[in-house]
């Protein structure tokens, strides 16, 4: 079963149990999906779903900041219960000893030297890590790798 079609069975027993919140976070989840499909004009696989979902995740979590910056704990409350259901469909995240693991197999595997060779690294790392490890911390890695 692919994640969509995983997202949309959620939903119909979202639907049937009448839990409200859960069902609007996964149609708004199944909009964004379906969003996208129409301006590629394809099929989302589940790399591509997987995408749209930490799209969404990443915003809700920028919601949250600015909320609570705010004094609106209510409304960063909502945010927060938004980001624990979609994240139920995040693949799991690798620890930090394993994203380093891949970090140094990836230099080794492209014999990559110093920052010049950034840009080819992550275009080794992104596919292989997409999804499971936080990219923000793979470059920062990456640039510790290559600094050496």
């Amino acid at each position: 079963m692919t994640l969509k079609a995983r997202i949309t069975e959620d939903m119909k027993t979202a639907m049937k149990a009448k839990e409200t919140a859960r069902l609007a976070a996964i149609r708004l989840l199944l909009a964004a999906i379906k969003q996208k499909e129409v301006d590629e004009r394809c099929e989302l696989d589940d790399n591509a779903t997987v995408a749209a979902i930490e799209k969404l995740v990443k915003q809700r979590k920028d919601s949250v900041a600015q909320y609570q910056a705010a004094g609106r704990q209510d409304l960063a409350d909502a945010e927060q219960a938004e980001i624990a259901i979609l994240g139920a469909y995040l693949p799991e995240k690798m620890g930090s000893a394993e994203v380093a693991a891949a970090v140094a197999a990836a230099v080794a595997e492209t014999g990559a030297a110093g920052p010049a060779d950034m840009g080819k690294l992550m275009a080794v790392l992104k596919p292989r890590l997409a999804g499971k490890a936080d990219m923000a911390e793979v470059s920062r890695l990456v640039k510790a790798a290559l600094a050496d």
